[in-house]
C-alpha cells in the first residue's frame, strides 16, 4: 500500500510538472506573440490606431442604443482583443454573456485568456465559475475537454482528484452520446485513470460503459479493450456492444449526410431529429437537438421545437427552464419563445417576482411586430388572472390584475403606436378579455359596459361581429334593456353585415319584446336596409359608368387599330389578285391563332355555361353564335375516316356539349364514346377540329333523352388531368336567355364564402374546419379551367344561424400559415352589359370579347365580327342565323336577297360571307 501511495504521489507530481511546463510553454508562446504583435503595432501608423479607437467608440454607442445587437457585440470583442486591453475586453464579454449565449469560439478564447492571467491557485475558482457558465450555453465537447484538462492541473489540491472525476462524469452525461465527438471524452477519461494508476475495475467499467453506447469508430474501441483486458471480453459486454453497433449503423447514414452537408444543415438536422424521435430515446433526442442548436443558435423554429419537446416529454424542471432561458437569449426578438418561457415558469412553480422579471425583459427585447406586444401582454395577463381568487371581493392579486390591464392599454397607446404607427390590437382583444373578466368573475357589468363603449369608439362600431360580441355579453350577464340598446345601435352603425344585425334584432324582439318594441324594430330595420340598398345601387351605378367609359375607350382603340390596318393593306399592292391573296394569308394567320384556344364558356359559380347546339358546321359553332371569327374555307383538318353527320339527324334534346378537353387527346371520338357508354347508348360523337387539330370540345348524341341527365352528372370529371365540362346542348339563337347556371346576385345567408385558402386545401380539411359550426350541406372548392384551385370556397350550412356562427368563429383563422377571410356569400351584381342583346342590330352589336362586367375583362379585346357584317347598319342587319336581311331599295339589292327573307343553310351562309 505504501509503494502504491508513493507511486501515486510521484505520478501526481509528474502530471503537475507537465501541466506547469505546458503553462510555461503557453506563456512563452504568448510572450513571443506579444513581442511580434508589439513590433507590428510599432510598424502600424497612428492613423490605424485612431481608426480602431473610433470604431470601438462607435460600436459602444451603438450598443448603448440597442443592447440586443448581436453582431455589434462580436465586432467589439474582436477589436478589443486585437488592441490587447484586457479590462474593457472582459467587460465587453460579460455584457454579451448576460444577453446572449456565447459561441464555442468566443468561449474558448475567453477561457484561454483568463487561464493565462490566473496562474495563482487562489484565482482558480474564478476560472471554474467561467467554465460553469460556458458549459451551460451549448453542448460543446471541446469546452468540456478544456474544462477537464484545466481541472487536472489542480488535482493536487484538497479534493482535487474527486473534482476531476466529477467533471469527467458530467462531461460524459452532457456529450458522451455525441455520435462523432463523444469518444474523445471517453478516451480522455480512460487516459486519466490509466495515468494515475487507478484500479483495473474502474478502467474496465469505463470500457464497458463506452461499448454500450453507439459511437462512430466503436470497432476500434472494442479491439482496444480486447487487447487491454487479460480476461477477454465477457458475453454480456459483447451483446451490449453488438446492439450498440447495430444502432450506430442505423444512425451512420444521418451522420454521413451531416458531414457532407454545407452549413447551416437545417434540413439534415431536422431529418435526423425526426428519426431519433421515432426511435424514442430521450437522451439521444436531446443530444441531437443540442447539436443542431450549436450550429443554428439563431434559428427560432429550432428552439421552439426543442423547448416544446422538453415541455411535453421530459418535463425536468432544471433542464426545461435552462433551455427556455437559452432560447430567449439566443433569439430575443421572437415573441413565441418568451411566451412559452412564461408558461414554463408558471408550470414549474416559479415565484411571482421571477415571472414578472422575465416579462419585463420580454418587453425590452425589441419585437419586430406590433402584434407581438399584444400577444406577450395577453400571456402575462392570463398568468395574473390565474393567480386571482375571485371568491374574495377584493384582493391584492385582483388589484394587480386591473393595474396590469390599465398599464397594457397605456403601453399599446404610447410605446407601440409610437414605434409601429399602430397599436397592434385593432379589435381591442385585451379590452374584450378585461370586460369579460369584470362581468363574469367580478360581477361588475357596469365596468364591462364602459370598456365596450371605449372599444366601439376606436373604430369598431362599423363591424357586426363586434356588436354581436357586446350583445352576447349583455345577454349573458346584463339585462334585456341593454341588449335592446346594443342591437339598436348595431343596426344604426354596422356597415359590413347590416342584414345579419337586423335579423338578430328582430329575433330578439320575437322572444323578449312587446308589440311596441317589435314595431320599432321593424321600422328601424326597414329604414336602415333601404338606405343600405340605395348606397349599394349608387356604387353599382358608378361601377357601371366606369365600365361603360372603359368600353368606349376600348372601342375607340379598336377602331383606330382597324383603320390603321386597312390603310396598310391598301398600300401593299394595286393588283386585285395580290390584295385578295394578302387578305387570305392574313385570314389564315388569324384563324390559326384562334384555333389554339378552346371556345369560351361563361361559367358562373358552378362553372356551368350556355352553348348553342348543332345548328351549323362544327368549325362555325361557338357560344356567341354568328358573332364568332369567320372560318376560312377548306381549313378543317379531321382524322382520316372521320364521319360527317347529317344535320337533320341531330337532336339537341338527346345531346350534351363537352368542353375543356385536352387538345392532345388521341382519337377523341372513340375515347368519349367509351366514357359516356355508361350513361346510355351513344348514337354519335362529333369532335370539333380546327387547322391544327382537335379544339378540345365536342358533341355527344344519345339514342334517347333519358341518357342526358346521367351524362350531366359527369360534369367536372377529371379526364387527362383536366376537369371535363358537360352541359346541355341548346341552340342559343332559339333560346338566347338560356343558362345552365343562373348567377345568383342575392345575399345567401345560409352559405359562407371563404378566401385565402392554401391551394393544397382539400374538401376533407375544410369540412374538418367547419363541422363544429353546424350541419354542412355542401362544400365547393373553386377551380379554374385546368382544375387548379383558386384558394376560394363556398360552404353551405343548414340554416342562417349556423352560417353566421361560422363567420364569427372562422374569420381570421390560420390554416397552413394562411389567414382565412370568411363572410356571408353575397355575390356582386352583374351589369346588363354582361348579357348579349339579340334584339339590337347585328352591325351595332358590341363584340362579346369586349364586354365585361364586375369580374373583369374578357380574354381578348379583338373584334370577332366578320368584315362582311360590319357593312350592314340599321334594319339591314337584323337577322337570325341562316336568315338573310331584307333589301332596302327595290331591285338594286343583291341577287341573293328576295322580297321575303328565307332561311339559309350553313353552306349558303359561308358562300354569302365569301362573296362579300
Amino acid at each position: 500500500m505504501a509503494a502504491t501511495g508513493n507511486a501515486e504521489e510521484t505520478q501526481l507530481q509528474e502530471m503537475e510538472e507537465e501541466a506547469g511546463m505546458e503553462r510555461e510553454m503557453d506563456s512563452d508562446e504568448e510572450e513571443g506573440m506579444g513581442i511580434e504583435n508589439s513590433d507590428d503595432e510599432e510598424d502600424d501608423s497612428s492613423e490605424d490606431d485612431k481608426e480602431n479607437e473610433a470604431e470601438i467608440q462607435r460600436l459602444e454607442e451603438q450598443l448603448s442604443i440597442n443592447a440586443f445587437d448581436y453582431n455589434c457585440h462580436v465586432d467589439l470583442i474582436k477589436l478589443l482583443r486585437q488592441e490587447g486591453e484586457l479590462p474593457p475586453l472582459r467587460k465587453a464579454r460579460q455584457k454579451m454573456s448576460e444577453l446572449f449565449p456565447l459561441t464555442e469560439e468566443i468561449w474558448l478564447d475567453w477561457l484561454k485568456d483568463e487561464i493565462r492571467l490566473t496562474e495563482e491557485e487562489l484565482n482558480r475558482e474564478k476560472v471554474y465559475e467561467l467554465f460553469e457558465m460556458a458549459v451551460k450555453d451549448y453542448i460543446c465537447p471541446e469546452i468540456w475537454l478544456e474544462y477537464a484538462q484545466y481541472s487536472i492541473g489542480g488535482m493536487g489540491l484538497p479534493g482535487g482528484m474527486e473534482k476531476v472525476r466529477s467533471i469527467f462524469e458530467r462531461a460524459l452525461t452532457a456529450v458522451g452520446l455525441h455520435m462523432t465527438k463523444g469518444a474523445t471524452v471517453w478516451e480522455a477519461y480512460r487516459e486519466f485513470e490509466n495515468v494515475i494508476l487507478a484500479t483495473l475495475e474502474r478502467i474496465h467499467t469505463l470500457f464497458r460503459r463506452q461499448l454500450a453506447i453507439p459511437l462512430m469508430d466503436m470497432e476500434g474501441t472494442y479491439a482496444e479493450y480486447e487487447e487491454w483486458s487479460d480476461q477477454g471480453v465477457s458475453d454480456t459486454v459483447s451483446q451490449k456492444y453488438k446492439r450498440a453497433l447495430q444502432q450506430m449503423e442505423k444512425s451512420k447514414p444521418y451522420e454521413e449526410t451531416l458531414m457532407a452537408a454545407e452549413p447551416p444543415k437545417l434540413a439534415e438536422y431536422q431529418t435526423y431529429i425526426d428519426y431519433e424521435q421515432m426511435e424514442g430515446d430521450p437522451a439521444r433526442i436531446q443530444i441531437i437537438f443540442e447539436r443542431a442548436l450549436a450550429e443554428n443558435c439563431l434559428v427560432p423554429d429550432m428552439w421552439a421545437k426543442y423547448t416544446k419537446y422538453l415541455d411535453r416529454q421530459l418535463k425536468i424542471k432544471d433542464l426545461v427552464l435552462s433551455s427556455h432561458d437559452r432560447a430567449v437569449r439566443n433569439c430575443p426578438w421572437t415573441m413565441g419563445l418568451w411566451k412559452n418561457y412564461l408558461l414554463a415558469l408558471e408550470r414549474h412553480g416559479a415565484d411571482h417576482q421571477t415571472i414578472s422579471d422575465i416579462f419585463e425583459k420580454a418587453l425590452n427585447a425589441g419585437f419586430i411586430q406590433a402584434t407581438d406586444y399584444v400577444n406577450i401582454w395577453e400571456a402575462y395577463l392570463d398568468y395574473l388572472r390565474r393567480r386571482v381568487d375571485f371568491s374574495k371581493e377584493s384582493s391584492r392579486e385582483l388589484e394587480e390584475l386591473r393595474a396590469a390591464f390599465t398599464r397594457s392599454l397605456d403601453y399599446m397607446k404610447q410605446d407601440v403606436e409610437e414605434r409601429f404607427s399602430e397599436s397592434g390590437d385593432p379589435s381591442c382583444t385585451i379590452m374584450q378579455v378585461w370586460a369579460k373578466i369584470e362581468a363574469l368573475h367580478c360581477k361588475n357589468i357596469q365596468k364591462a359596459r364602459e370598456l365596450w363603449d371605449s372599444i366601439m369608439t376606436k373604430g369598431n362600431a362599423k363591424f357586426a361581429n363586434m356588436w354581436l360580441e357586446y350583445y352576447n355579453l349583455e345577454r349573458s350577464y346584463g339585462d334585456a334593456l341593454h341588449c335592446r340598446k346594443a342591437l339598436h345601435r348595431a343596426v344604426q352603425c354596422t356597415a359590413d353585415y347590416p342584414e345579419h344585425v337586423c335579423e338578430v334584432l328582430l329575433t330578439f324582439e320575437r322572444v323578449e319584446g312587446s308589440l311596441e318594441d317589435w314595431d320599432a324594430a321593424v321600422q328601424k330595420t326597414e329604414i336602415r336596409l333601404n338606405r343600405v340598398n340605395e348606397q349599394r345601387a349608387k356604387v353599382a351605378e358608378k361601377e357601371a359608368h366606369l365600365v361603360r367609359q372603359e368600353e368606349e375607350k376600348t372601342e375607340q382603340r379598336r377602331r383606330a387599330k382597324a383603320d390603321k390596318k386597312n390603310q396598310k393593306k391598301g398600300q401593299k399592292g394595286s393588283r386585285p389578285g395580290e390584295k385578295r391573296k394578302a387578305e387570305d394569308e392574313d385570314n389564315e394567320d388569324e384563324w390559326g391563332e384562334e384555333s389554339e384556344q378552346p371556345p369560351k364558356r361563361h361559367r358562373g359559380e358552378g362553372n356551368h355555361g350556355s352553348f348553342r347546339g348543332g345548328g351549323a358546321e362544327e368549325f362555325m359553332e361557338t357560344e356567341s353564335g354568328l358573332f364568332g371569327r369567320r372560318a376560312p374555307p377548306c381549313r378543317r383538318q379531321e382524322p382520316p375516316g372521320a364521319k360527317r353527320d347529317n344535320p337533320e339527324q341531330r337532336k339537341d334534346d338527346c345531346s350534351v356539349f363537352i368542353s375543356n378537353l385536352a387538345f392532345s387527346m388521341e382519337d377523341p371520338e372513340k375515347r368519349l364514346k367509351e366514357l359516356f357508354e355508361s350513361c346510355g347508348p351513344v348514337q354519335s360523337v362529333r369532335p370539333v377540329y380546327a387547322a391544327k387539330g382537335f379544339r378540345g370540345y365536342c358533341y355527344v348524341q344519345f339514342e334517347g333523352k333519358t341518357s342526358v341527365p346521367e351524362a350531366l352528372k359527369m360534369d367536372r370529371r377529371e379526364v387527362d388531368g383536366r376537369p371535363m365540362f358537360v352541359s346541355p346542348c341548346v341552340d342559343k339563337n332559339k333560346n338566347p336567355d338560356f343558362k345552365v347556371f343562373k348567377y345568383n346576385t342575392n345575399l345567401e345567408k345560409h352559405k359562407i364564402f371563404i378566401s385565402g385558402l392554401p391551394f393544397s386545401c382539400t374538401k376533407e380539411q375544410l369540412e374538418e374546419l367547419c363541422k363544429d359550426q353546424g350541419t354542412i350541406k355542401d362544400i365547393r372548392l373553386v377551380t379554374n379551367r385546368s382544375g387548379k384551385p383558386k384558394g376560394l370556397a363556398y360552404v353551405e350550412f343548414e340554416d342562417e344561424a349556423q352560417a353566421s356562427q361560422a363567420v364569427l368563429k372562422l374569420d381570421g383563422t390560420v390554416l397552413q400559415e394562411h389567414t382565412l377571410s370568411v363572410a356571408i356569400s353575397n355575390p356582386p351584381r352583374r351589369n346588363a352589359a354582361d348579357k348579349p342583346d339579340f334584339s339590337r342590330p347585328m352591325g351595332a352589336m358590341m363584340p362579346r370579347a369586349m364586354v365585361y362586367g364586375s369580374r373583369g375583362k374578357g380574354r381578348t379585346q379583338l373584334s370577332l365580327i366578320p368584315r362582311s357584317l360590319h357593312r350592314q347598319t340599321g334594319a339591314e342587319s337584323k337577322a337570325e342565323n341562316g336568315t338573310a336581311p331584307k333589301p332596302t331599295g327595290g331591285a338594286s339589292g343583291d341577287a341573293g336577297f328576295e322580297a321575303q327573307a328565307k332561311p339559309m343553310s350553313n353552306s349558303d351562309f359561308a358562300k354569302f360571307l365569301l362573296r362579300k
